[in-house]
C-alpha cells in the first residue's frame, strides 16, 4: 500500500512538472540599458514563474531601428514617447504602456577622486566650470536637457569647449573611469553600474530632471498575457526595492 502511495506520489508531482514546462514560455524582451535592475529581476521572475527571458539591449536608437526592421518582441522597455510612438505604429498593444520607474541625473567622477560640492546651484555651477572636460550623453534624453540646462545657467559658451558628447547614457561613465573626461552627467543608475566611476551627487533639486522608463507589450506578441505577467512583477513591491538600490525610483501618482 506504501508502495502505491509512493508511486502515486511520484506520478502527481511528474505530472505537475509536466504541466508547468507545458506552460512555460520565451518572453522576447528589446530593452534600453536597463541591464543592472533586469539582471537582478530577470533570473527571479524565471525561478518564480518557469518563463524563460530572452532580452536584447541596445540604446534607443539602434533599439528603434531593430524594431523597425522587424524584430520580433514580446515586452519592449524604452523611454515613454518612444512608446507612444510604437502603440501609434501598431508595433506596441494599445493600452499596455506601464511607467516603471524614473531617474535623476548625477555627476560621475572617477573612482578615488576627490568628489566636487554639489550642494547647491552656484557649488554646481563651479563644478562644471573648473572641470577640464565633461562627458554626455549628447543623442539621450539626459544629455539634451543637460545642454538646455547650460543654457539657463548661462554657462553654455564657456562649458562648451569642455563637452565630450557621448552617444548613450551608458557610454558616458566609460571615458570617466579610463580618465579621459573628468566629469559625466548622466542619469544616476548608469554611475552606479560602473565599478571605475563613483557617485559626486545627484544634480541639486532645483535642477534636477529626469530620464522615465516604461514598458509595453508587442502588439504581435506570442502569449499577450505572460508578457504583461513580466511588466507587472516589475511593479510588485519586491522589485521596488531592487530598483532603489539601482539607483531608480517609481514615478509619483
Amino acid at each position: 500500500m506504501r508502495y502505491v502511495f509512493f508511486c502515486a506520489g511520484v506520478i502527481a508531482a511528474l505530472t505537475t512538472l509536466q504541466i508547468q514546462h507545458a506552460s512555460a514560455a520565451e518572453i522576447r524582451v528589446l530593452s534600453i540599458p536597463f541591464k543592472a535592475p533586469l539582471d537582478e529581476l530577470g533570473p527571479q521572475f524565471e525561478r518564480t514563474t518557469g518563463h524563460k527571458l530572452i532580452i536584447k539591449y541596445a540604446p534607443s536608437a539602434p533599439l528603434r531601428q531593430l524594431i523597425d526592421n522587424g524584430e520580433p518582441f514580446d515586452v519592449v522597455v524604452i523611454f515613454p514617447n518612444l512608446i507612444d510612438e510604437l502603440i501609434k505604429q501598431g508595433k506596441v498593444a494599445a493600452g499596455t504602456r506601464v511607467d516603471i520607474a524614473r531617474a535623476g541625473l548625477g555627476l560621475a567622477v572617477t573612482k578615488g577622486a576627490s568628489k566636487p560640492d554639489m550642494s547647491s546651484t552656484e557649488a554646481f555651477k563651479r563644478a562644471l566650470l573648473s572641470a577640464k572636460s565633461i562627458a554626455y550623453a549628447a543623442q539621450g534624453p539626459s544629455g539634451i536637457y543637460f545642454v538646455s540646462l547650460l543654457e539657463r545657467l548661462g554657462i553654455g559658451a564657456e562649458i562648451k569647449p569642455k563637452l565630450k558628447p557621448m552617444g548613450a547614457g551608458s557610454l558616458v561613465v566609460g571615458p570617466v573611469a579610463k580618465g579621459a573626461a573628468e566629469l559625466g552627467v548622466v542619469s544616476i543608475p548608469f554611475i552606479l553600474a560602473e565599478p571605475g566611476v563613483e557617485l559626486a551627487g545627484a544634480l541639486p533639486g532645483d535642477l534636477q530632471d529626469y530620464v522615465y522608463y516604461s514598458a509595453g507589450v508587442g502588439a504581435a506578441a506570442q502569449d499577450a498575457r505572460v508578457a504583461k505577467s513580466f511588466i507587472s512583477f516589475l511593479m510588485e513591491p519586491g522589485s521596488t526595492s531592487v530598483m532603489r538600490s539601482h539607483g531608480l525610483e517609481r514615478r509619483p501618482q
